[in-house]
């Protein structure tokens, strides 16, 4: 019996692979023979290096900046195995440039830079990548990608020809955009941006006003940036020309605080980011002869609706006539909603443990208890016993039974 785990990351508590794990050492103990195939999955934002690494890229680390100037390292993924020259690199946004590396936790939403993730990129294409996968969940600023601009050579200076300070309020005073120094491997590189999101840069549904409070915008904050970002999007736009220009209003250019908009000013594809990671971790082929796919994430509820990774993947067992169960930290979608993203059943580690703290603390041997439970069903009754103890949905009816 061969069964798929590809699970996405609980945050805060569980990586995907260590979820993958947890569900693996589950099974086994009650189907000591079953073939297992690990897989785990993210959508594009954390977690997408170790979707990459998991799928046998090799870990590389360069020292960058932070978003708000200080050192770290940040680790991006590549595959040494991809022949002509064209290797394919995964980089994070999130490890240099993201909320979770902001010295204490302290957000600064006017003056957090991205230069962190150009410098990523650089040093992706000193590994000898030429085909960049850029995630760009969790970032820490709103400066249009300025930052990562000028980590990859770009000079932006104001009236007087002074270099401007990293950050989104300072481009308010931006004159002048000099890309004559940006990194020559753009031109003949591909650039893939990783954003579920299709936000504007500008206006009520862009960077500013959306994402802005999440990383500690106050309402004038969201007013100051966004203007801020009106004029970096006008000089910019002017210095690369029509592509750059019409990019400001591309779905995604709001992604990750207007990183979105200066990739796609590159020349970046946009992509859903399940949609990459399905095809680089090579998700599809690791279907077939499968019994069963097990997926989930830290919290099933409308935004994993919206191209999350638990919904993605299961649309390619769909696609492959492989049932699937879904498990999570908690579930805040109704039966409707369960049968509708293609869920043979979903559980809750809510259900086996009601105290949430508890759950957070002690996620792995509840994720291997359900592991348990669903090699239960299997053993049981096949894969028409994938559900027992768990919410099960009938697909026709759309209603909720419990086993």
């Amino acid at each position: 019996m061969k069964i798929v785990l590809a699970p996405d990351k609980f945050k805060g508590t569980l990586t995907a692979p260590e979820v993958a794990e947890a569900l693996a050492e589950g099974i086994l103990e009650v189907l000591p023979e079953a073939k297992l195939v690990l897989v785990p999955v993210a959508d594009g934002g954390e977690g997408t290096v170790s979707a990459a690494l998991g799928a046998g890229f090799s870990p590389r680390r360069a020292a960058v900046s932070g978003p708000t100037g200080e050192p770290l390292t940040a680790e991006f993924a590549l595959d040494v195995s991809a022949a002509g020259g064209r290797r394919r690199a995964v980089v994070e946004m999130a490890a240099a440039s993201g909320l979770d590396v902001l010295p204490g936790g302290v957000k600064h939403a006017r003056n957090a830079t991205s230069l962190g993730t150009g410098q990523l990129i650089r040093a992706a294409f000193d590994a000898g990548a030429r085909e960049i996968v850029l995630g760009v969940g969790g970032s820490a600023c709103t400066d249009g990608g300025a930052g990562m601009l000028q980590g990859l050579g770009a000079r932006f200076t104001d009236d007087a020809g002074n270099e401007l300070p990293l950050g989104g309020a300072a481009l308010a005073r931006i004159a002048e955009a000099d890309l004559g120094g940006l990194d020559a491997r753009l031109d003949t590189a591909t650039l893939i941006l990783a954003a579920d999101v299709d936000n504007p840069l500008l206006g009520d549904r862009g960077a500013a006003a959306v994402f802005g409070p999440q990383k500690g915008a106050t309402p004038s904050d969201v007013a100051e940036l966004d203007a801020a970002l009106a004029r970096f999007a006008d000089v910019l736009g002017a210095a690369l020309g029509p592509r750059a220009a019409a990019a400001k209003d591309a779905p995604g250019a709001g992604a990750a605080g207007g990183v979105g908009y200066a990739a796609l000013a590159l020349g970046a594809q946009r992509r859903r980011g399940i949609d990459v990671v399905v095809e680089f971790t090579g998700l599809r082929e690791k279907l077939k002869g499968a019994s069963l796919v097990v997926t989930g994430e830290g919290s099933l509820d409308a935004q994993s609706l919206s191209g999350k990774a638990p919904v993605g993947v299961a649309a390619e067992a769909r696609a492959a006539g492989v049932p699937v169960v879904a498990v999570c930290g908690r579930s805040q979608l109704d039966g409707a909603a369960r049968a509708s993203a293609g869920f043979a059943a979903v559980h809750a580690l809510t259900d086996l443990e009601a105290d949430v703290d508890v759950c957070l603390r002690d996620a792995r041997r509840l994720v291997r208890e359900t592991g348990r439970l669903v090699a239960q069903g299997l053993r049981d009754s096949g894969t028409q016993g994938i559900g027992k103890g768990f919410t099960i949905v009938d697909t026709e009816s759309r209603k909720e039974s419990v086993r």
